[in-house]
Formats: C-alpha cells, structure tokens, sequence
C-alpha cells in the first residue's frame, strides 16, 4: 500500500536536508514555491512541512519562515551545568536579553527554598535566553541579595555562574531538577517565537554551592524542539 503523498514530499524533504541542499540554519522555499515544485496543493505541502517541524528537522519562525534546525541542545542532568556552558559545549554562541531585574520580598516558596533569614531581599530577573540569536529559553531566576551585592547588573545577567566562581571563588555543586511539558503563553510564545500553545519544556532547578547552600531558584522553559533532557544512570 503506497504512502499518503504527503508523507512521500516528507520523504523527499528529509533526503534533500540531508544531502545538503539547504544548510542548517538556511530558510526553505516558501510554501508556494514547494507545492508548485512537487505538484501537490500546498495544504498537503504543509502536512509534510509541519511533520518535519514535530520531528526536529525543521524550525518554523513566526514572521520569518522554516529553516532548517540544528542539532537539539542536550542538558545532561547531573550536576550543575550553565546555560553559557551549554551553549559552548553545543558550538552555539550564547547570549541574553532581560526582560526585568529588581530586587524585591521573597515569597514564602523562596524564602524556604532559598533558606532566606528573616527581612533578606533576593534579585528576582526574567531573561530569555538565545543560542546563535535564535531564544532556546525563558527563564525566571531569583537569587539572595547578599549573594550579589557586590556584581553588577551585567556581570549577573550576562553569565552569574561564571562571575560567582571568577568574582567571588564561589562553586557551584549540586542542583535538584523537576522537569514537566507545558503549553506556550501568549507571553511566553512572543518571547520564544513560538505559536501560543506550542509544547514547551519546563524545568524547576534549585541549585547550590559546593558548601550545600542554595543559590539559585529557577523556572525555565524551554522550546521544545530545539532542546532535550539527558538522563545518565
């Protein structure tokens, strides 16, 4: 029994990707243009193109089209591990955008998380964060105020790990990881440049230092096609 004929354009897609004719990164022809190519009407084209996006192949662009996706960022969950780190370890040029940053009143969750004493403020920060330019994350990081103090704004948001071990000799040890799938916000999707309702990956971390207290208190979402979680055993 012969294919659906979009899933024989998926087919011919895939091979064309993968014998070079477009280069990861690279916009793919138009809708239009394919359809007229392949001779099929283009909603059978973009059954084909939208199954290529949910495998990972391609990468639609709200407002710019669909390229061709590089390979998905791996956080291998052991440790405590950067977001810089990570985009080094994948040969992506990290960088980021904040959103806010105010120091402010923990709530009651920061406060026992964080092991905050009594009347301490914490540096509350939104960012998304980018690989190559392109937004892998969304992330809301609340650290304590007498942990940062002494940093400037940039410093923090530009890599805090890396300004806590160069600034203040302090190691980052352990971190505590709760992972769940949810869907794109109207927020959240304009930030990351999703559809609203796209599946995203959300990850809570609580990190600390290798003294074993907390430093950090992450919410952090993640395009779901452009990143993955490694567990090792």
């Amino acid at each position: 029994m012969a294919s659906p004929i979009y899933i024989q354009i998926h087919n011919q897609l895939k091979t064309m990707i993968e014998q070079g004719t477009w280069q990861v990164g690279q916009r793919i022809p138009p809708e239009r243009v394919l359809a007229e190519r392949f001779q099929v009407s283009r909603m059978t084209l973009r059954q084909a193109i939208q199954t290529l996006v949910d495998e990972g192949v391609l990468d639609r662009r709200i407002g710019s089209g669909t390229f061709v996706a590089s390979q998905k960022v791996q956080e291998k969950m052991t440790g405590v591990t950067s977001f810089t780190e990570l985009m080094r370890a994948a040969g992506r040029q990290p960088s980021s955008k904040t959103i806010s940053y105010h120091l402010t009143a923990p709530s009651e969750t920061e406060i026992q998380t964080l092991r905050l004493a009594p009347g301490e403020r914490v540096l509350r920060m939104e960012r998304i964060r980018y690989g190559d330019e392109l937004p892998i994350c969304y992330e809301l990081a609340t650290v304590p105020e007498n942990l940062v103090s002494q940093f400037s704004r940039e410093e923090i948001t530009k890599s805090f790990y890396e300004t806590l071990i160069a600034k203040a000799g302090l190691q980052p040890g352990h971190a505590t990881q709760t992972v769940s799938a949810v869907n794109a916000t109207e927020k959240i999707a304009e930030y990351l440049g999703v559809k609203r309702g796209a599946a995203l990956l959300r990850m809570t971390q609580i990190s600390y230092l290798q003294d074993g207290r907390p430093f950090e208190y992450v919410h952090t979402q993640y395009v779901g096609n452009l990143f993955e979680f490694v567990l090792e055993k």
